[in-house]
């Protein structure tokens, strides 16, 4: 059960952008604490520069601990390294270096990472750490200082790393945003099962399309299609058959529609498609090679041969009449290609 798993088991799959964010950032922290190791070897301070090898190392477990999904553990290194490694440097080269502002990459991380009342008490914990160190040096002087035009440099370079991973943490953060955006839009606007446009969407899409019908009149056509003895097929083979059949049906359609057109799932097995700018033989054609591809379809289960065959009724909408008319006028259509034995197109004259 789920209570009983270790910690860095029940969060494998938590937050998997957010880990993979931090993974990143632990070798990118690791890459600059190697450049600070041999900047330091070069400015003669052995001191800083073992406390970058330490880090390092600290880094490189943090992000093996990633890999193996220790998240908690990884975490918990790369925070003692960066609290201590802040502080160590503010304290030895003094408050121009620019180290205490690694600390603030901290925030962001935080409230991520963590539920938001607890991510308060941590954010109060680093602010009154981040003053004490900002206090502490007003009435000390650094214990190894460095020449002035080292700590500019270092100052330059720590505000540049700084700078560098606030606008990658920003830009993370605006893609996985817009991402859940367009997830969101696409769970409101599609099927789950097939990938067409729900039965909602294809009534907003439509009445946009009569709008601008209205102004500019043009042939507009409607294709109601349904799929014949559907419930025998789940009936013999399943359910699990039955999706399939629906998935394969579904991106026959999308490949046969023009960009201009669009297809939606209207019921359990039934289809609409809106095709502008199509006039009756234009659209018996179009239907004509979507019924015989349905019927080429080569779906088998246990290595029987599934056969699927559609039934289509063809309507053009009428100049000021409802859209629930046109498609009462289609499915009347379809009613009478299924009384007519099925696997066939059928037209309601206008």
């Amino acid at each position: 059960m789920q209570g009983t798993q270790p910690e860095h088991l029940r969060q494998r799959d938590a937050r998997p952008e957010f880990w993979q964010l931090s993974m990143r950032c632990c070798q990118l922290a690791g890459s600059v604490d190697v450049a600070f190791l041999f900047i330091f070897l070069m400015l003669g301070s052995p001191i800083l520069a073992w406390i970058n090898v330490v880090s390092v190392a600290m880094y490189i477990y943090a992000y093996r601990a990633f890999q193996q999904r220790r998240n908690q553990l990884a975490v918990m290194l790369i925070r003692v390294e960066v609290l201590v490694h802040a502080g160590l440097g503010t304290v030895l080269i003094g408050w121009e270096s620019g180290f205490h502002y690694y600390l603030l990459m901290f925030i962001p991380a935080l409230f991520v990472s963590m539920p938001t009342r607890t991510a308060w008490i941590y954010a109060g914990w680093l602010w009154a750490y981040y003053v004490g160190l900002d206090v502490l040096m007003w009435f000390i002087e650094p214990l190894q200082p460095i020449s002035s035009n080292a700590l500019l440099g270092v100052h330059v370079f720590n505000l540049t790393v700084v700078f560098c991973m606030f606008s990658y943490l920003a830009l993370f953060y605006v893609a996985t945003v817009t991402r859940a955006h367009k997830k969101l839009a696409s769970m409101a606007t599609t099927d789950s099962l097939t990938g067409l446009f729900n039965r909602r969407h294809m009534i907003e899409l439509t009445e946009k399309v009569l709008a601008r019908h209205q102004r500019h009149p043009t042939n507009l056509t409607l294709m109601l299609m349904d799929i014949d003895h559907f419930k025998q097929v789940n009936d013999q083979y399943g359910h699990d058959m039955g999706d399939r059949v629906l998935q394969a049906v579904s991106d026959l359609l999308k490949q046969s529609m023009r960009e201009q057109d669009f297809i939606g799932r209207w019921g359990g097995e039934e289809f609409l498609a809106i095709l502008p700018d199509t006039n009756f033989n234009h659209a018996g054609e179009s239907a004509e090679r979507i019924r015989k591809r349905v019927e080429e379809l080569e779906l088998y289960s246990d290595g029987i041969r599934v056969c699927v065959t559609l039934s289509i009724g063809i309507t053009q909408y009428r100049a000021d009449e409802l859209l629930s008319d046109a498609i009462a006028r289609a499915d009347v259509a379809l009613y009478e290609s299924k009384s007519a034995g099925r696997n066939r197109v059928e037209v309601a004259e206008v």
